[in-house]
């Protein structure tokens, strides 16, 4: 994201901050476990003129520091998302969050309904992990914490992404910067992925989401199946569902186009007071 960027000092910790500034409504992406700002770099290069975009990496992820003395749990990651909306003075904002971004949104609209304009949730979930999910996930970990990313780079891309971004001849070099950001991610990243394995549901809350809400998810997403985003839909007051064509779980990037269309209109429209 061509912006400027800075560590911003949020509860304690050190956070990545990209801030494309100016007057307009402010939209704020939150990523999704494993990556960074850059999951959003498309949906920041077309909104930058009318919207203020900021975007920040999560507590041990990306460029933002970690705490050493203990765990990384998704409420910490909210209580940082509330810090950096009111330090930065820009509420109410339009969240928009993918996956692990999704659980922090959530939470953000359901407890903290004066700093959201409008909700966009891509690719995520209102449940705990699944107990099916848990002892892969966690092996997973254990081998990244030890030996890195690398050693299971080829594991995790397909959970990462669907079958039509994966099997593209066209796309081949997207592919390989991906796998090689998820390759040289840092060793401390395992503090992260154990908040999102132990994460508690969101579900029961959900009810208390005011904020106009888009639910979308790729019809090749494998990790958080579209039969989530149909009970996040049921359970969230007039929200609205969209499918995403030939994408999985990182539908910004595999999707781009389509994604920031859908978020461009749904911010529009909620700015100019229509019924969404």
């Amino acid at each position: 994201m061509n912006t400027n960027g800075r560590h911003l000092t949020i509860n304690g910790v050190r956070l990545w901050v990209e801030d494309t500034g100016g007057s307009g409504p402010p939209v704020l992406f939150s990523h999704g476990l494993l990556w960074s700002t850059r999951m959003f770099d498309a949906q920041v290069a077309t909104l930058r003129p009318r919207y203020r975009c900021i975007a920040w990496d999560h507590r041990g992820q990306g460029q933002s520091d970690v705490p050493t003395d203990r765990a990384i749990s998704i409420e910490d990651c909210y209580a940082d998302a509330v810090a950096l909306i009111e330090q930065l003075g820009v509420a109410p904002v339009h969240i928009v969050g993918l996956s692990m971004g999704g659980f922090v949104a959530m939470r953000l609209a359901a407890r903290r309904p004066d700093l959201v304009r409008s909700c966009v949730l891509l690719e995520t979930s209102a449940d705990a992990e699944p107990p099916e999910n848990v002892p892969r996930y966690r092996t997973l970990n254990r081998v990244a914490r030890w030996f890195g990313l690398r050693m299971i780079a080829n594991k995790v891309m397909p959970i990462m992404f669907g079958r039509s971004f994966l099997t593209d001849p066209a796309r081949a070099a997207e592919r390989d910067a991906w796998r090689e950001r998820l390759s040289r991610n840092r060793r401390d990243i395992w503090r992260a992925v154990n908040g999102v394995i132990e994460r508690e549901p969101i579900l029961p809350e959900l009810s208390r989401i005011t904020a106009p809400t888009l639910i979308m998810v790729g019809d090749e997403d494998v990790a958080t199946v579209p039969l989530k985003s149909e009970r996040m839909h049921a359970a969230i007051r007039g929200s609205k569902l969209v499918r995403i064509p030939h994408a999985g779980h990182s539908s910004s990037v595999e999707q781009p186009a389509h994604v920031t269309a859908a978020i461009e209109s749904w911010v529009g429209r909620v700015e100019q007071g229509e019924h969404v």
